[in-house]
């Protein structure tokens, strides 16, 4: 990948720098053990950053105001940011004191634009480091992938970490001719209907006003972060309870059982069933994931662009009523996602907004991903981490969480699994939601019950 000097953003990475929708990802390593700043400055010096020129160049622009990245001398010490003391000395639980720190970093502290967008804190006491990194540098995927590069499996210090790819869905070639017409038409009345749906949301439709439904300006407001964990093999085995199923449908039906049970427990009126909540959702676009992407990327002649090649999409659930049977909320989901997959909306809206910025420019394209983000009602990713525990320069690392600059949801979720694990991070308007953990331990009691319920099928069979 030859990046010369003064070389355009992409199309999403313009849209990223517009104050509306200016994000920055806050990714947090747990370490086995305190790092002090020698190490951390090794690491790097040591690294493929370095040799990468999204980190090697200032954000400037031109004479016609287009963002352009500009190659600079990098001064490595500019970029690390050391703190010997607690991050919050009154607080003795070092996930809270590190939740603490990253939600007030998620509205009050942005990139300086006279350095490359991307800084590392040290915080010793917590036995952490925060990476700070402008999406414009790249999507979570590439991103994740460049880390990698740094890192050594514990079990092989030899060996880079492995990411555990989502099995294939590749349509079996010996379909009949009817059956692959029924699909082309199912594709092209589903993508018309998501289509029209995602410009309606653009516009006016919206969701209706809830106890935890934001809106314009709310991305302002001061944040809480908690964490939700969850273990593999349980999505897994809540997975295989249905045929075709996947993480992410798992997923999807612990947020439907989460936010319906917030809703229960919260709203000071009832909530009428079947009231629909909608998220946005990042959804990936590369054919590839994990070191193969940033393989592919760093080669010379690549025909991939290193940047941001990811898209919107939108993602409703619906409020129910907790019943006898929680595995319900699963089988609605997959319904709701097995649609989506029919559809080419995550691709045309990638289109559609590259087409919309050439006509009329980055500031209208970010206009209308805020109007999305004030009409529905949360955000949601799902990274897929590596396999196996990882170290760096032979500390180990324990866990993986992420998350990004507040939005103008009042909830935000970003999940990242890590060597069996996945933890979510829940970013809330504390004004709103004053109580994110009531809300990480209500996605996890969702979990757990679907597990119970699948146990108790298994039994009976």
């Amino acid at each position: 990948m030859n990046i010369h000097v003064d070389e355009p953003l992409t199309p999403a990475g313009r849209v990223l720098v517009q104050p509306a929708m200016d994000q920055i990802i806050n990714c947090v390593l747990g370490l086995d053990r305190p790092v002090g700043i020698q190490l951390v400055r090794s690491v790097i010096s040591d690294s493929l950053i370095l040799n990468h020129p999204r980190f090697t160049s200032l954000l400037v622009k031109d004479n016609h105001g287009r963002e352009r990245w500009k190659k600079v001398e990098l001064d490595i010490d500019r970029h690390i940011i050391f703190l010997p003391d607690a991050v919050d000395g009154s607080n003795d639980d070092d996930e809270a004191a590190v939740n603490d720190y990253i939600a007030d970093l998620t509205v009050s502290c942005p990139l300086s634009t006279d350095k490359p967008l991307w800084e590392v804190h040290i915080l010793p006491a917590h036995k952490c480091v925060v990476l700070r990194l402008h999406h414009s540098l790249g999507d979570g995927v590439s991103l994740l992938s460049l880390m990698l590069t740094m890192c050594r499996k514990v079990s092989d210090a030899d060996k880079m970490p492995t990411i555990e790819l989502p099995p294939s869905s590749r349509s079996d070639r010996r379909e009949s001719a009817g059956k692959r017409f029924w699909k082309l038409l199912k594709m092209i009345w589903f993508t018309l209907i998501y289509t029209f749906e995602f410009f309606l949301r653009s516009m006016w439709v919206r969701d209706k006003k809830t106890v935890m439904r934001g809106g314009a300006g709310v991305e302002l407001w001061p944040r809480k972060l908690a964490t939700a964990r969850f273990s593999l093999d349980d999505m897994k085995m809540v997975k295989n309870a249905f045929v075709n199923t996947t993480i992410n449908d798992v997923l999807f039906g612990v947020i439907s059982s989460g936010l319906s049970r917030y809703l229960d427990d919260h709203s000071p009126k009832p909530i009428k069933e079947g009231l629909r909540i909608t998220g946005a959702a990042m959804v990936n676009l590369r054919p590839s994931q994990g070191l193969q992407v940033f393989t592919e990327l760093m080669k010379s002649g690549s025909k991939s662009r290193w940047g941001n090649k990811f898209a919107l999409m939108l993602l409703p659930i619906y409020y129910h009523k907790n019943g006898s049977d929680p595995l319900q909320y699963l089988k609605r989901a997959k319904m709701m996602i097995d649609r989506k997959k029919f559809s080419l909306e995550a691709f045309l809206s990638y289109k559609i907004g590259c087409f919309i910025m050439k006509c009329l420019g980055p500031k209208f394209v970010s206009s209308i991903n805020y109007r999305i983000a004030c009409n529905t009602s949360f955000t949601i990713s799902n990274v897929i981490g590596p396999r196996e525990e990882f170290m760096i320069a032979g500390v180990p690392v324990t866990y993986i969480r992420t998350t990004s600059s507040s939005l103008p949801h009042a909830i935000t979720m970003h999940m990242v699994s890590y060597a069996g694990k996945a933890d979510m991070q829940i970013l809330v308007a504390k004004d709103i939601i004053p109580y994110p953990e009531k809300l990480a331990k209500y996605f996890e009691d969702a979990l757990l019950e679907m597990k119970e319920a699948t146990l108790k099928i298994r039994c009976e069979c």
